[in-house]
């Protein structure tokens, strides 16, 4: 899926990179700022960039009571709505990923309705959701994270433990791992996509009012 200076972490690395890391909570890098931004819009001007779909004007949360997944990468991008404005993100892919008490929701707000809330819920009735190259590029994540055989700062144009395909720009930051483990995940997303979505005990439903997953 689509998507260069690191931000500061939220907090500090428990153990050194390649041994088992944890963070307490941590915040997705940005894209890079000035010349580096126009070039990449030039480039998806010219469809050099080619999104695998455009994303509506909306963003949705993804929350889970526990994540671990084998072979991790993040980087930044930029993905483009149908009116081809540019919307940067951070993604994360994952090789093979199984979620325990998924949760997703949508808010949106109708003339005379008002608000209306979609959420989506599987993998709580001792099945967990599977997943298999799930890319996901989000605003915001939170959590407590581990992470095992961790590389920051490689260059997002040579990440290659993730989905194949799943890779930034040359020269700007990328990191990876063969494992990630999060607890209490909170993500807010402009895109999902997986090769393979098992989602057991689904249960999806449309309410009035607010009825998000955090």
């Amino acid at each position: 899926m689509d998507s260069t200076s690191p931000e500061v972490l939220e907090d500090s690395v428990a153990e050194a990179p390649g041994s088992h890391t944890s963070w307490k909570r941590f915040a997705l890098f940005s894209l890079p700022a000035g010349a580096a931004v126009g070039g990449i819009l030039i480039a998806m001007a010219q469809g050099a960039l080619a999104a695998s779909f455009t994303v509506s004007g909306q963003d949705f949360k993804i929350s889970a009571d526990s994540l671990h997944g084998e072979g991790f990468v993040q980087y930044g991008w930029l993905d483009q709505t149908v009116r081809e404005d540019a919307v940067p993100v951070g993604v994360a892919g994952i090789k093979e990923a199984e979620l325990v008490g998924l949760c997703q929701s949508v808010l949106t707000e109708f003339p005379i309705v008002g608000k209306i809330s979609l959420r989506l819920t599987a993998g709580d009735q001792g099945t967990p959701v599977q997943a298999e190259n799930l890319v996901i590029d989000m605003s915001q994540m939170a959590g407590d994270a581990e992470f095992q055989n961790i590389e920051i700062g490689r260059d997002a144009g040579t990440l290659d433990k993730g989905p194949a395909r799943a890779h930034g720009f040359n020269d700007l930051f990328g990191m990876q791992s063969d494992v990630i483990i999060v607890e209490d995940l909170e993500q807010t997303a402009r895109a999902a996509s997986a090769g393979t979505f098992r989602l057991s005990g689904l249960n999806l439903g449309i309410t009035l009012g607010e009825n998000e997953c955090f």
